[in-house]
């Protein structure tokens, strides 16, 4: 007789660390089969969700990207990543404590939702990796890090620089302008920040370094991580992924796609080359499903969000 499958380990599991395995077609869903639950005493990284999308300036759909990811994650969580020496599930008591609710009548009240809800998991776990949800929701998050860490270096892989001055006011955000406010509001110091892999035009940076498209893939991906890590050096780095980072051929499911992006290898192995950095906080933003039938692009997502863990995980862990 074959040894017997455990089914609905994100709910049936006991301990926080170490893979699990189960049928990827079927069972409650969670980020990578992790522990499913509300109770984050003692937990090292929460995976949360903001399925939230009405902040988007053209194809909405984001609100779906949550669920898409934690089911793409079930494609690799039997397996660990193949660059890093360690598994980072077997250091780290990582949860899914699912998604934030918010009332979408009352849209005013969601960046404070936001806020409160990863300041409250940052009052127990240590850190959040947060599942979108369009590319607004990293503005209240970084609020709640900011209120805990001071002015952060933003690490943002990304197709747009998201500094766009919006004519409609100071108070109008949105998908393409949260991070202009947040350099105004002292959330994120420019100097000490890096975008990567930009590929559209915008004449007001707000001082914020960036590692274009082009650079990437005339330089190379080993080249970027060097700048990368001199410009953040120890600091607290948040660091966002919205995944129209990388090109449409290998990530058509997202509202604004660019072509001439980042190749996944190119991404990965930046990720990989910038290991040590003080990274604090982490989200993937932007997987749109509808516009990709495939699945690609989740899965992306999820396999982006697996390498974000181990990164997190890498200075803290016994290399030896």
């Amino acid at each position: 007789m074959t040894q017997k499958v455990e089914i609905d380990n994100a709910i049936q599991r006991k301990d926080p660390f170490g893979k699990v395995s189960e049928p990827a077609y079927s069972g409650v869903l969670s980020f990578l089969r992790s522990k499913y639950t509300k109770d984050l005493e003692g937990v090292d990284i929460a995976v949360t969700g903001v399925p939230f999308d009405t902040a988007v300036t053209h194809r909405p759909g984001t609100r779906f990207g949550p669920r898409a990811i934690r089911t793409a994650s079930t494609q690799i969580d039997w397996d660990s990543p193949y660059n890093w020496d360690f598994e980072v599930r077997d250091h780290m008591a990582i949860a899914d404590c699912g998604d934030v609710l918010f009332d979408h009548g009352r849209l005013g009240e969601v960046p404070d939702i936001i806020e409160m809800h990863i300041s409250a998991i940052l009052e127990k776990a240590k850190t959040t990796l947060t599942l979108g949800g369009d590319h607004f929701i990293t503005y209240p998050i970084l609020k709640a890090y900011a209120a805990k860490y001071g002015p952060l270096c933003l690490l943002q892989f990304d197709a747009h620089t998201d500094t766009w001055n919006d004519e409609g006011g100071e108070d109008r955000i949105d998908h393409g302008t949260m991070f202009y406010h947040a350099v105004k509001q002292g959330i994120v110091a420019p100097e000490h920040s890096a975008q990567v892999g930009i590929r559209t035009k915008n004449r007001d940076t707000m001082g914020i370094n960036i590692i274009d498209a082009n650079e990437v893939h005339r330089e190379g991906p080993e080249a970027a991580a060097a700048k990368i890590k001199q410009i953040v050096g120890d600091r607290p780095v948040y660091l966002t992924f919205d995944i129209d980072g990388l090109d449409p051929a290998y990530a058509p499911g997202t509202g604004t796609p660019v072509i001439g992006g980042l190749t996944p290898y190119q991404a990965m192995t930046v990720l990989r080359q910038i290991a040590g950095i003080n990274l604090v906080g982490m989200d993937v933003v932007e997987v749109a499903p509808a516009y990709d039938p495939s699945g690609v692009t989740a899965l992306a997502g999820a396999t982006i969000a697996y390498e974000l863990l181990s990164l997190y995980a890498y200075p803290h862990i016994d290399h030896s």
